[in-house]
């Protein structure tokens, strides 16, 4: 195989889900991509960015439906910035926010290519606040943490023991199907009166959105499209919300 005299990969963060939420120097970056590998939360759109001579290559993961193995994209990664040049990896949200992109990048360099990473848009902040949830708020929350639904051995994280006893926003990525574990550890801590939002795919057409307590989301939740991507946010900041302000008025009402 021939190689490219300057290889180069760009991890670009393509936010939350809307493509005009895509930061502008990911956008040069994509205008200067000679491959672009994405992901399956990206949105099509954003491939326009690329040239009309780019390889474009899906690498996509959702859960349950592993596509493209981890070790495949790095090794893509690889063989595509020695064989053609500039790579761009184009990853949902940011590439470090539970992105694997600290992964990615410490396997290309290995290789004695050049990394680049370009942030995202996180879906923990965005997603919430594209719904008028503020993760933090004056007297409200003065703090939030962001934890991962499910860790790496499938288990629910054991940072939840600690968040639960937390006045602070907890936002979730990657934990619907853990939402029974969710609910059981705050209900276990006598708190089936917090706020609780679960929000599917967030700023798209498609979004979704359940609000309710946390003794009784789970019920409401069942109207979600299973597999959908979804981000919880737990706290009373849900009820700062606007669109979700009914919602907490008619709980009111019939306490």
């Amino acid at each position: 195989m021939n190689t490219v005299v300057n290889p180069k990969v760009t991890l670009v963060g393509a936010g939350p889900g809307d493509p005009e939420l895509i930061t502008l120097k990911g956008v040069l970056a994509l205008n200067k991509a000679d491959v672009v590998l994405y992901d399956a939360l990206i949105d099509k759109r954003l491939l326009k960015h690329a040239p009309d001579k780019a390889i474009k290559i899906f690498v996509g993961k959702r859960s349950g439906r592993h596509m493209t193995p981890q070790d495949d994209t790095n090794r893509l990664c690889v063989e595509n910035a020695l064989k053609h040049g500039h790579v761009v990896r184009l990853k949902g949200g940011d590439p470090f926010v539970f992105g694997r992109g600290a992964e990615e990048v410490d396997y290309i360099q290995a290789f004695g290519i050049a990394t680049e990473v370009i942030p995202g848009i996180s879906s923990s902040i965005s997603v919430p606040g594209a719904a008028g949830i503020p993760v933090t708020k004056r007297g409200v929350s003065e703090s939030f943490w962001v934890i991962t639904g499910t860790t790496t051995s499938g288990e629910l994280s054991g940072d939840f023991d600690l968040a639960v006893q937390s006045k602070a926003t907890v936002v979730v990525l990657m934990g619907t199907k853990k939402l029974g574990e969710i609910v059981a550890c705050y209900k276990k801590s006598k708190r089936e009166d917090l706020p609780i939002a679960i929000i599917q795919s967030g700023t798209t057409k498609e979004e979704k959105i359940v609000a309710g307590m946390m003794g009784d989301i789970e019920e409401k939740a069942h109207d979600l499209t299973p597999g959908a991507p979804a981000i919880i946010i737990i706290g009373e900041v849900v009820k700062e919300s606007p669109k979700l302000m009914e919602i907490y008025k008619e709980a009111l009402v019939r306490v």
